[in-house]
């Protein structure tokens, strides 16, 4: 009766470190046994680099979108004078500032007005969203500060205006330039509203990060903007922004609490929550088909055993006839391929980390091959793709494809193990 052995014993991975070394003779059994090595690198590679470009696009939309908009906006739900006309905003916009400042999680919180204008400058003419706020909470925005393309200095807000560099370059103008601002709610006369069209000269040109908000934003001191369109003594909303963006929702009741029984709130996360919920389905849409490409990988080291076991069957009869059971040369082949499946998901696992780390040279690499355009912020919310090495996508493929080489495995290691040691050496 065969002796049984420790499983996974020393002599177990000799013999399958050695059927892996094929010799000149054997050289399609080493070839299958690259082939597989190889497809599997290359497929984790894939899979880990499409997560880290997806990741990195997520995080650069959020950045973008976070950059020049508030976390979250305080606005009024609005109330009926004794005319039976709806009044919205807030009177005593300061106080409740303060409240909101003080809530525990709150890192700032700005009086807005905020409109909507036509801009006109050298015969051209662009829809405008004008913010006003005070000269020192513009200034405290990251990415109206922070942008390589950014011109002017806006120190000089009370003396003019603040430009999108998108509505700058519609509108052909610069620093220094006129640009007239048209509102239809303008001057209240007995004979009805007629428009108000002033000229500010333009003092500062951003670049948020984000096309959108700069094809279609400009800032005014908000004393200036209360008098342009009629909201003296106004505020039409709050900006709140938290120290922790993901955790606003939590933030709500506080914020509503200090705000007051007339007080509405809507973040980020209501106006960007479908997209982002979008790209949710899309990131695990592309987990599944990716991780078809490394079950196809994984499926080669069938092929590898199957040429592995056929060959070697005169060794397995000879190794049974030795005293062998049936488990030892199962865990032989099982070896065999899991070793494969191991080295391919550790060099397809430094692959996409290189790759990821390094993705801006590469990216300007290939743009610079293909002449441009490879990427068009025109169509796009951001400017720069980018890629985020994120540490569960890296264990997630690394499991994966290690589960699905160790699973494809067993079935000729299995095969292998049930062979018939006589039949084997019949011919022999």
């Amino acid at each position: 009766m065969a002796r049984r052995t420790a499983p996974f014993a020393r002599f177990e991975w000799l013999i399958a470190w050695r059927y892996l070394r094929a010799r000149r003779a054997e050289g399609g059994v080493s070839t299958m046994t690259w082939i597989s090595l190889l497809g599997i690198m290359l497929a984790v590679f894939a899979l880990i680099a499409v997560m880290a470009v997806r990741a990195g696009f997520r995080a650069e939309f959020v950045d973008a979108l976070l950059g020049a908009n508030a976390h979250a906006t305080v606005y009024s739900a609005g109330t009926v004078d004794e005319n039976g006309q709806l009044s919205r905003g807030f009177t005593d916009y300061d106080a409740m500032a303060a409240r909101i400042a003080a809530v525990p999680g709150v890192t700032r919180a700005v009086p807005v007005v905020r409109g909507q204008v036509m801009a006109n400058a050298n015969g051209s003419n662009s829809g405008l969203e004008v913010f006003g706020m005070e000269e020192a909470q513009v200034a405290a925005i990251p990415s109206l500060t922070e942008g390589d393309d950014d011109l002017g200095d806006l120190a000089q807000l009370p003396n003019g205006i603040a430009l999108g560099a998108g509505v700058a370059r519609e509108l052909g103008v610069g620093l220094g330039d006129k640009v007239r601002l048209i509102s239809p709610d303008g001057v209240k006369t007995a004979f009805g509203t007629s428009p108000r069209i002033n000229a500010y000269e333009v003092v500062y040109v951003f670049t948020t990060g984000s096309p959108d908000i700069d094809r279609t934003r400009a800032f005014l001191p908000l004393a200036e903007a209360q008098s342009y369109f009629n909201r003296e003594g106004i505020a039409d909303e709050i900006e709140v922004m938290v120290a922790d963006p993901d955790r606003v929702e939590a933030l709500a009741d506080p914020i509503l609490a200090a705000a007051g029984p007339q007080a509405l709130i809507w973040s980020w996360r209501d106006s960007a929550g479908n997209y982002l919920r979008a790209l949710t389905v899309e990131d695990n849409m592309m987990f599944i088909l990716m991780s078809i490409l490394v079950l196809i990988a994984a499926m080669n080291i069938i092929s590898g055993l199957v040429m592995l076991v056929k060959n070697k069957g005169r060794d397995i009869g000879i190794l049974r006839t030795m005293g062998l059971t049936q488990g030892t040369v199962l865990r032989v082949f099982f070896l065999c391929g899991a070793l494969t499946g191991l080295a391919g998901t550790l060099l397809g696992v430094a692959l996409g980390c290189v790759f990821s780390i390094w993705f801006t040279p590469i990216f300007d690499f290939v743009n610079w091959v293909a002449g441009g355009g490879v990427w068009d912020p025109s169509v796009r919310p951001i400017y720069h793709l980018s890629a985020k090495l994120e540490p569960m996508a890296v264990i997630s493929a690394s499991a994966l494809s290690l589960f699905l080489s160790f699973v494809v495995t067993i079935f000729p290691a299995r095969r292998a193990a049930r062979m018939n040691p006589v039949e084997a050496l019949r011919y022999e």
